[in-house]
């Protein structure tokens, strides 16, 4: 079950998802409470706690809840961020971005209109989980040649 933060105060900013395995519960609490206080809404798809789970059971609808347009952007977390990122992939409006550091979340957004950020949980400290946040939300996608690459990328029915 998914668990809205409340955000108290009145900045108005857009609705972001975020999900983990047991091995992103604890950085995705931390990351989900730094995302709070620069007054994001956020859902949270799951895990609560770190008990063992399989990934693509929290990727897959925060995946499509962004697919949908419900939130704008997710950040996904597991032990590597590639379980997570392979799962949210496999729909086809996602396009997940791998990000260990802030200047590759920033590119995945320039350049790849990324709106779904993993996050190899064991590798990143709870610090750099917040710029690499921080990193792809205040980046905007280029467009230009850009556009015409990621309208390539959606496989035709």
């Amino acid at each position: 079950m998914a668990e809205k933060v409340i955000i108290p105060g009145n900045m108005e900013k857009e609705k972001l998802a975020i999900a983990s395995d047991h091995a992103g519960y604890h950085l995705k609490e931390d990351l989900k409470q730094f995302l709070g206080e620069l007054g994001y809404h956020v859902w949270d798809f799951g895990t609560h706690s770190e008990d063992s789970v399989d990934y693509p059971d929290f990727a897959h609808p925060l995946a499509q809840a962004v697919e949908n347009g419900e939130y704008r952007f997710g950040f996904l977390l597991c032990g590597s961020g590639n379980g997570v990122s392979i799962t949210a992939n496999k729909h086809q409006g996602i396009r997940a971005a791998l990000c260990w550091i802030p200047e590759i979340a920033s590119l995945a957004r320039m350049h790849n209109d990324a709106n779904v950020c993993s996050i190899p949980a064991r590798f990143v400290s709870a610090q750099e989980a917040k710029l690499i946040a921080k990193a792809f939300l205040d980046a905007r996608f280029e467009g230009g040649r850009h556009s015409r690459r990621v309208e390539k990328i959606p496989l035709s029915k």
